[in-house]
């Protein structure tokens, strides 16, 4: 990806290595699905939409990212900086990346929605290691990343990266940008309703029509990360993408389809279970978006 002379986005918060607390109780455990599927659909009657938008299918079928990792990122060394909440979560190589790709994503949707009258407010990027506490509720870094619209916000545990390129084969720039554009996508959903749209319709539906819903909703941010991908360019009003990028972008996609993850974790497929649509699926939703460049074209 072409990001050297991109700025930093400054819309982001460091909430420090393990400071945000937000377990209470004990928190959600080893793998608390259980626990985390009713907060959230009392919060907002959506069983998860808003919540681990990559990492929700990862905490149930693989019961947590967390496990032991050592929290270095994929994109540089483990060395760690302050900011103005205390300890630094995360190393400044992966820190500098995140946000420049942040800060494409704000340019690009600015840009893409004045166009149908829009305006863009960005959302604030949250940086955390352990633990944090969300709008959402608590946050853990068996989560991964998710989008809370109760805060704007993203959470990203910087854990990620790293297990997204070692543990799910996903290595690459893009394939890590890919993870920041998705999540941008679900803000893009929030502020033109999409969300609620959801929101509205799983309250009505069965558990199965409902997981359906999600996955809908999923497809359409994998998409928007496509259409962010093929949009965006540098201050020389260059692309960023380059070779290859985009196959890094598919390949983590494939890594994280529900079918794909539902066969290594417990060797079968329940399609009535999946919330973020098969491999195959995610992997088109990113290249349409990509291939068209249209936003037009992510139908939820």
């Amino acid at each position: 990806m072409r990001l050297g002379d991109e700025r930093e986005s400054s819309n982001w918060v460091d909430d420090g290595r393990g400071s945000g607390g937000g377990f209470g109780g004990g928190g959600f455990g080893g793998g608390g699905l259980g626990c985390l599927l009713p907060l959230v659909a009392s919060r907002f009657g959506i069983g998860g939409v808003v919540v681990l938008v990559i990492g929700y299918f990862l905490l149930s079928s693989l019961g947590g990212l967390g496990g032991g990792g050592s929290g270095t990122s994929g994109l540089g060394p483990q060395s760690q900086v302050e900011s103005s909440q205390g300890q630094g979560s995360v190393d400044p190589t992966t820190r500098h990346f995140t946000l420049q790709v942040l800060a494409s994503t704000e340019d690009t949707w600015a840009r893409l929605l004045q166009a149908k009258g829009i305006q863009y407010t960005p959302t604030k990027l949250h940086f955390y290691a352990g633990g944090d506490q969300s709008g959402c509720g608590a946050a853990q870094s068996a989560m991964g990343p998710f989008y809370c619209p109760n805060d704007n916000g993203i959470f990203l545990d910087t854990e990620f990266f790293q297990e997204l390129s070692q543990r799910f084969q996903a290595p690459g720039d893009f394939a890590q940008a890919y993870v920041v554009a998705h999540e941008v996508g679900h803000h893009v959903q929030d502020l033109m309703g999409t969300l609620g749209k959801a929101h509205d319709l799983q309250a009505r539906e069965s558990e199965t029509a409902g997981n359906a819903t999600q996955v809908k909703i999923e497809l359409q941010a994998d998409c928007y990360a496509g259409v962010w991908a093929a949009n965006a360019r540098d201050p020389q009003g260059q692309p960023i993408m380059e070779a290859g990028d985009l196959q890094e972008g598919l390949t983590a996609a494939r890594a994280i389809g529900d079918d794909t993850l539902q066969k290594e974790t417990q060797g079968t497929v329940v399609p009535d279970s999946f919330t973020h649509g098969t491999s195959a699926q995610r992997m088109e939703a990113l290249q349409r978006g990509y291939k068209t460049g249209n936003m037009d074209a992510c139908i939820f």
